[in-house]
């Protein structure tokens, strides 16, 4: 059976130099630390390649917070700082893991954190059992990507359970510490209003869209050998996906609430070639400004996918015949992360003979950039006009940062650090998950390489390819692009 969950006193981060570290896991753990969320004995050991002092990497951390976390969040900077150890280490080699085992200490729990490349997952993780930082009540947390398909995440799994059991294993998927996310859980099990209706008796489509303006930035060598599909699907939109369709757990911890969400991952159909849609972007313009294509960007010919959408099934009692179209892609119009629920019209309308027209109910969930909740109600049109009665849908809004004004609006690393750091793992990926995520995706590309589909073109600046627009309104659906 697995320990009781545990507060970690030593915290041990490697990849501590590199650029996830600066934007985020420095200043989500400075910001916990101004708020009284580190427990006074928690010791930080950071360490990677480069050469540097524990004073210069105190500096170097001090240089990233002013950067990076806003001044109002900085209080107690300099205790913050005061919990940053450094150690150098080579995590291909053998040598300076003796030094970090130093540096850490006698602990009652460890928690670490692997900020690097997969590909340096095994031979960390053999540094550290050869120098017991794997005993007692040691966690790891790992960041993605878990592989690049079904048989090389179960390579990475295997070698992480050789010194970690699953319990003491942390998956992270950031968009699982987004405050609108976890809100979703929220929203569908503490409201009476949308469980019984939250079934295809009574919604009709799902979307989920992951719209990027971005191009492929600093990520060259990685997107290629990626491409849309792996990159942002094959994680973050099946964790929506799941989320959305899930059954009710029997409580709000770790094990119930990925229960359900594997058994959706796991009733997901295989998808046909006429329910897919692969696209790479050309050379468009995006916010009023010029900007080149993949193929000018990469510096050469590729088949890399920018742009991918799916009709999706969940084959279950709850939401058999229920599509769920999800959508992801570079150098679209604009940057938004949302889920649509549309729920089917009213079986009969009562206001035909006065010429009034209804419209189903909607349900907008916006992730990011902005944190809003919207529900589209049927109304009247106030006035006293002759020409009958007319009806509009009004938005019920709910704006998250304006509802909750009196709360502080936080980093989702700083929600999965906290519980990473005291052992709650309800927002982690269990490995059952990812691996049901994989064979999907696997299905999917192996579709691709027997039918020879190569990825359509579509200009930077639109909303990905025309094929994409019409394998919703096949169906009589319309992407929601407003």
């Amino acid at each position: 059976m697995p320990e009781l969950a545990f507060t970690a006193d030593r915290l041990l981060l490697f990849g501590a130099t590199g650029d996830l570290s600066q934007r985020m896991l420095l200043p989500s753990l400075c910001a916990l630390n101004s708020d009284g969320l580190l427990d006074q004995d928690l010791c930080i050991v950071c360490t990677a390649r480069s050469e540097m002092s524990t004073h210069e990497f105190r500096n170097f951390a001090r240089e990233a917070l002013e950067k990076f976390l806003p001044k109002h969040r900085r209080g107690g900077m300099a205790d913050f700082l005061n919990r940053l150890r450094y150690v150098p280490v080579d995590a291909t080699t053998p040598e300076g893991y003796d030094k970090l085992a130093e540096e850490v200490g006698e602990y009652d729990g460890l928690a670490i954190f692997l900020s690097t490349a997969p590909s340096l997952f095994e031979p960390t993780i053999s540094g550290l059992e050869r120098v017991g930082l794997t005993r007692g009540n040691a966690r790891i947390a790992l960041e993605k990507p878990l592989g690049t398909d079904f048989d090389s995440s179960c390579e990475i799994n295997d070698a992480v359970a050789k010194a970690f059991p699953e319990h003491r294993i942390f998956r992270i998927d950031h968009y699982l510490g987004k405050e609108t996310v976890q809100n979703l859980l929220a929203l569908r099990f503490a409201n009476i209003l949308f469980e019984p209706v939250w079934n295809s008796n009574y919604i009709e489509h799902v979307q989920i869209t992951v719209a990027e303006t971005v191009g492929l930035e600093s990520r060259v060598a990685y997107y290629d050998d990626s491409g849309a599909l792996r990159d942002m699907v094959q994680n973050h939109m099946l964790q929506l996906l799941a989320l959305v369709a899930m059954e009710p757990p029997t409580s709000f911890d770790s094990t119930a609430v990925r229960d359900e969400k594997v058994k959706v991952l796991r009733a997901l159909r295989e998808v046909s070639q006429s329910e897919v849609v692969t696209g790479q972007y050309r050379a468009g313009a995006v916010d009023g400004k010029s900007v080149p294509g993949y193929d000018e960007e990469l510096g050469k010919e590729s088949d890399t996918e920018t742009f991918v959408a799916v009709k999706a099934h969940v084959d279950n009692w709850r939401w058999r015949g229920v599509p769920f179209y999800l959508r992801h892609g570079k150098r679209l119009p604009e940057r938004v992360t949302e889920i649509v629920i549309q729920f089917r019209c009213i079986p009969h309308s009562i206001f035909e003979g006065r010429g009034a027209v209804t419209q189903p109910n909607r349900l907008v969930i916006e992730i990011q950039p902005k944190e809003n909740i919207q529900l589209s109600m049927m109304a009247k049109v106030p006035g006293l006009g002759r020409e009958g009665l007319r009806l509009r849908p009004v938005p019920l809004d709910i704006a998250m940062p304006d509802a909750f004004s009196d709360t502080v609006r936080r980093i989702a690393y700083e929600r999965l650090l906290l519980d990473l750091i005291e052992g709650d793992q309800t927002l982690f990926v269990r490995r059952d998950e990812v691996e049901a995520q994989w064979e999907w995706i696997d299905q999917i590309r192996a579709l691709w390489a027997e039918n020879d589909m190569k990825p359509k073109t579509y200009s930077a600046g639109s909303w990905g390819p025309s094929a994409a627009i019409a394998l919703a309104e096949r169906d009589g659906v319309t992407w929601h692009d407003d």
